[in-house]
C-alpha cells in the first residue's frame, strides 16, 4: 500500500481523498440562471450560475435584493424537481406573487420565521446536520440586516439600554459554524444583508454585520440602483451588481441589470453595452445599431432600432452562439490565476 493509499485509509474525515478523486474540492455544481448576466456576477461566464457556498446580497431597503434572491432559487428548482428551499424569514415583506412571479412552488418551500440570530442559528445547524449531500437543498436567509441577537431582546425585555456588543460576534459565530457545511454537503446559501454608509468626508459602503460574514462568503454584492422613466414616469430601475468580493469574477466589477415594473428582468441586460464595448455591435448614428461582421469589420445591413433587438431572444442567442462575445465577457470578468496572485501578494 502506498503512503498516499494509506493516509487516505487511515483518515477519520469520510470524504477524505486526493485532489483528483475530491467530490469537495474539484466536483463544484454549477446552477445556471436564465439571465447571463447574473450567471456572469456569479461566476465570470455566462454559462455559470451559483455554486455551493455562501452568496451575500446586500444594499439599502427597495433594492430587489429578494427579487435575485428568488431567480436564485427559482434557478435551482428548475434544475432539481427534487430540490427544496428552506427560506428562514425576519423581515415577512415578501408577497406571494414575488414567488408566482418567479415560478416557485409554494410546496418546494420551507417557510420559518425567525425573530433573532440564536434561532436561526440553532435551527440552521439542526437543519444541514441532518442533510445529506445526495439531498438538494438550498437555504435563503431574508433577511440578516435587521434581525436582533437574543441578548438585544433579553435586555429590552429587562428595561436595560445597554448597547449590544454581541450581535457581530454570534453573526460570526453562525458563519463560522455554517461554511464547512455547505462545500460538503453541496449547499448554496443566499443570504440577504443591509448596508450602510461608514462616518466621513467620503462615506464608504459598508455591508452590514461584521466582519464574519465578509470572511465566509464567496460572493458579496452590494447593490444600487438608478431609475428608468418614460417621460417623467418611473417605469423601472436600472440596478447595478458592484462586485465587493468574489471567488471568481473580478472585484469591483460592476454588472448592470434592468428590471421593470411589467415585464420584470431584462433578460438579456447589460449585453448591449458589452457588444458595443467589444465592437459585436456599432452605433453609426444616433439611436441606430448594426451588426459588426467579426471577419471584414463592415457593417451589415440593415440597421436596427433599440427596440428591435433588446428584448430579441433569437437575436442574442445568435450573438451568443456565433460570436466570440462570451468569451469577451469571460476575459473582461473573470478572475484568472494572474489577478488571483496579484490579489495575493497586495494582501
Amino acid at each position: 500500500m502506498s503512503l498516499r493509499d494509506k493516509l487516505i485509509k487511515n483518515s477519520t474525515i469520510s470524504y477524505t481523498a486526493t485532489l483528483t478523486d475530491s467530490k469537495i474540492y474539484t466536483k463544484k455544481d454549477v446552477i445556471p440562471t436564465t439571465v447571463p448576466m447574473i450567471n456572469v456576477a456569479l461566476s465570470g461566464s455566462i454559462d455559470g450560475g451559483i455554486t455551493p457556498g455562501l452568496t451575500m446580497l446586500a444594499g439599502p431597503s427597495k433594492h430587489f435584493k429578494t427579487g435575485f434572491a428568488l431567480l436564485l432559487a427559482s434557478a435551482f428548482l428548475k434544475k432539481y424537481k427534487d430540490g427544496i428551499i428552506l427560506f428562514y424569514d425576519s423581515e415577512f415583506g415578501t408577497p406571494q406573487s414575488y414567488f408566482n412571479t418567479f415560478g416557485i412552488d409554494f410546496d418546494k418551500v420551507i417557510h420559518t420565521p425567525i425573530t433573532d440570530i440564536e434561532e436561526l442559528k440553532f435551527d440552521i445547524i439542526a437543519q444541514l446536520k441532518n442533510i445529506t449531500r445526495d439531498e438538494h437543498v438550498m437555504i435563503v436567509i431574508d433577511s440578516i440586516g435587521n434581525l436582533a441577537s437574543k441578548k438585544e431582546v433579553d435586555d429590552a425585555e429587562k428595561q436595560n439600554s445597554a448597547a449590544d456588543m454581541t450581535r457581530a460576534k454570534t453573526l460570526k459565530s453562525l458563519f463560522r459554524m455554517v461554511t464547512p457545511h455547505l462545500s460538503i454537503k453541496d449547499i448554496p446559501m443566499v443570504v440577504i444583508n443591509h448596508t450602510y454608509l461608514e462616518i466621513g468626508m467620503f462615506p464608504k459602503t459598508i455591508v452590514g454585520g461584521g466582519t464574519g460574514s465578509m470572511y465566509s462568503s464567496d460572493n458579496v454584492w452590494v447593490l444600487g440602483r438608478q431609475q428608468e422613466k418614460d417621460d417623467k414616469e418611473i417605469v423601472g430601475y436600472h440596478f447595478v451588481i458592484n462586485i465587493e468580493k468574489s471567488r471568481y469574477v473580478k472585484e469591483k466589477s460592476k454588472i448592470p441589470i434592468t428590471v421593470s415594473f411589467d415585464g420584470g428582468i431584462n433578460r438579456w441586460s447589460g449585453l448591449l453595452d458589452l457588444a458595443l464595448e467589444g465592437n459585436y455591435i456599432a452605433k453609426p448614428k444616433a439611436g441606430w445599431y448594426a451588426i459588426v461582421d467579426q471577419t471584414t469589420g463592415e457593417l451589415q445591413s440593415p440597421s436596427m432600432r433599440a427596440a428591435d433587438f433588446i428584448d430579441n431572444n433569437n437575436f442574442w442567442k445568435k450573438m451568443l452562439n456565433e460570436t466570440t462575445l462570451p468569451k469577451f465577457i469571460e476575459e473582461k470578468y473573470s478572475m484568472g490565476m494572474g489577478a488571483i496572485m496579484e490579489s495575493e501578494d497586495g494582501d
